[in-house]
C-alpha cells in the first residue's frame, strides 16, 4: 500500500490559487434552514396563444401563369428537317411566295378540319408545292375558370392534323410563317412531288 504524502506550503498556495479562480459544474444550492419552510405557491402566468393565422398567408402571390406545354413556333422548330436545307432557310425568311392559302380562322374544330383535308389533297394533285395555312393567334376566353384553356385552338390542332393520315402522306415539311405572311397566326406547309 503507498502512503499519500502531504502538500507542501508552495503547493498549497498554488492549489488554492486555482481553486479559487475555478467555477462550479453545477451551482450549489443554499440550503435552507430546516425550520424554514416556505410554503410553495405557484402563481399563474397565462400561456400565450397560437399566432393568429389565415390560410394561405405566406404563400407567395402568383405573378404569371405557366404554361409546360411548349409553344407552337417551338414545336414546329424541332421537327426534322424532311426537305433542302437551302430551300428551308429560305423558306422560314420569307422568300419563297406560297402558292395557295386557306384562311380556316373563326372556323371551329368541326368545320376547319374537313376543309383543310380537302385544301390540302387539291393543292397537291394540282402540284403545288407551298401553301399557307392561316389559323390566326386565337383569343383568350372572357372568363377565367379552373381548367385552363389553351389559347389559339385551331393554331395548336392544325401541325396535329398535317401529320396525320391522309395529309401526312402528301405533306413534307410544316414551318412557323414569317411576319410577312402572318407570323404566328400561320404555318407554311411544304408538299411533296406528286406521283
Amino acid at each position: 500500500m503507498t502512503r499519500r504524502r502531504g502538500l507542501s506550503a508552495e503547493e498549497r498556495d498554488l492549489w488554492d490559487k486555482v481553486a479559487a479562480s475555478a467555477r462550479p459544474m453545477r451551482p450549489r444550492r443554499p440550503l435552507s434552514a430546516p425550520h424554514e419552510h416556505a410554503p410553495k405557491t405557484r402563481s399563474h402566468v397565462p400561456k400565450p396563444g397560437p399566432a393568429e393565422f389565415h390560410l394561405g398567408q405566406l404563400a407567395r402571390p402568383l405573378t404569371a401563369v405557366h404554361d409546360l406545354a411548349t409553344t407552337i413556333e417551338e414545336r414546329l422548330a424541332n421537327l426534322p428537317l424532311r426537305m433542302d436545307r437551302r430551300t428551308h432557310q429560305q423558306l422560314t425568311r420569307g422568300k419563297l411566295a406560297p402558292e395557295a392559302r386557306i384562311d380556316l380562322h373563326g372556323m371551329t374544330l368541326a368545320e376547319a378540319h374537313p376543309e383543310l383535308i380537302r385544301f390540302v389533297l387539291n393543292a397537291h394533285s394540282a402540284g403545288k408545292r407551298l401553301i399557307l395555312v392561316i389559323t390566326g393567334k386565337g383569343k383568350r376566353a372572357d372568363e377565367p375558370g379552373p381548367v385552363p384553356q389553351r389559347v389559339g385552338v385551331l393554331r395548336h390542332q392544325v401541325p396535329h392534323w398535317l401529320g396525320q393520315p391522309p395529309l401526312g402522306t402528301v405533306v413534307q415539311q410544316i414551318a412557323p410563317a414569317h411576319m410577312k405572311h402572318g407570323g404566328a397566326g400561320a404555318c407554311y406547309v411544304y408538299l411533296r412531288r406528286p406521283r
